[in-house]
């Protein structure tokens, strides 16, 4: 008969194992390299959603999306070492924090009320839920939802990191992030605002958000089926009040020309640009099209 003691030792090696076996796999998800677009997905109503994961369909199939890159509150205490810590970071108190969720999670499900575009390389996310969480950007018809979140005070910079569809790194995304952060808490809306009752008011004058596009060969839920990702383009900007970070995101654009197109400011319309020395016809004709 086989010590106790050694049956132990072989079924805790054997659970080690599996551990190390499972957290190979959940690499090896998270390490496709193409993105895979689902068009017209739509909201599933569920106790579980919040601001940054929920429940949705595309098609016939039932997901959970967790959004890259922003994190909002809890709406509930089973995890209070993470509401601490979200708390900490938007200066306030937990039940505070919670406030901050149950508005951001209303947020969502008010922006995902109409049908909406994911973009996934369906990297696993740890959840609670049966059904297995994937990482995304999600898109509505205003732009990304992680960068309305921000921009109204209602999440933090925070969580997976990917590089966007048409990016080669996600330094550029980050930055815009902070932007937003920065005029959310100038504002002091969302979050920032909420010692003085400011937690439900909007942003007056948002930004154009980011808007991903993969091109002719987007893939609907019909065919989920890895495409290559082309150029990241924006909602029109207005020339004349566009940020630099806003301009040096457009193909083409420095930071050299942001600042040409800064300083010829004001513009009468966007036809004007081929006033500024160095935008001769064909990069006027490759950037006319982003602005308004």
């Amino acid at each position: 008969m086989i010590p106790r003691f050694l049956l132990y030792l072989a079924l805790a090696r054997r659970a080690a194992l599996v551990a190390v076996l499972l957290c190979v796999a959940i690499v090896n998800v998270g390490a496709r390299g193409d993105w895979i677009v689902l068009e017209n997905c739509r909201l599933i109503v569920n106790p579980a959603n919040d601001g940054d994961g929920f429940h949705a369909s595309a098609g016939k199939e039932e997901y959970v999306f967790r959004l890259y890159l922003v994190d909002t509150p809890e709406t509930e205490g089973m995890e209070p070492g993470r509401l601490i810590e979200q708390a900490k970071y938007f200066e306030i108190s937990v039940p505070q924090a919670i406030e901050v969720g149950e508005a951001a999670k209303a947020f969502t499900r008010e922006k995902l009320a109409e049908p909406f575009t994911v973009f996934t390389r369906m990297s696993g996310a740890m959840g609670r839920s049966k059904i297995g969480r994937v990482y995304a950007f999600v898109q509505t018809k205003e732009g990304d939802l992680g960068e309305q979140l921000v921009r109204h005070g209602l999440a933090r910079i925070h969580g997976a990191k990917a590089i966007p569809p048409g990016f080669s790194n996600a330094r550029s995304e980050l930055q815009r992030l902070q932007q937003l952060e920065d005029e959310a808490r100038r504002e002091k809306i969302g979050g920032w605002g909420i010692n003085v009752g400011r937690l439900n008011v909007r942003a007056q004058n948002p930004p154009a958000f980011s808007l991903f596009t993969l091109g002719k060969g987007s893939v609907s839920q019909a065919s989920p089926t890895p495409v290559k990702s082309e150029k990241l383009t924006l909602s029109r900007l207005d020339i004349n009040t566009a940020t630099e970070e806003e301009l040096k995101m457009i193909p083409s654009i420095g930071p050299v020309m942001a600042a040409r197109i800064i300083g010829a400011r004001p513009f009468r319309s966007a036809d004007d640009l081929k006033q500024v020395s160095g935008i001769g016809d064909k990069k006027y004709e490759t950037i006319r099209r982003y602005f308004k």
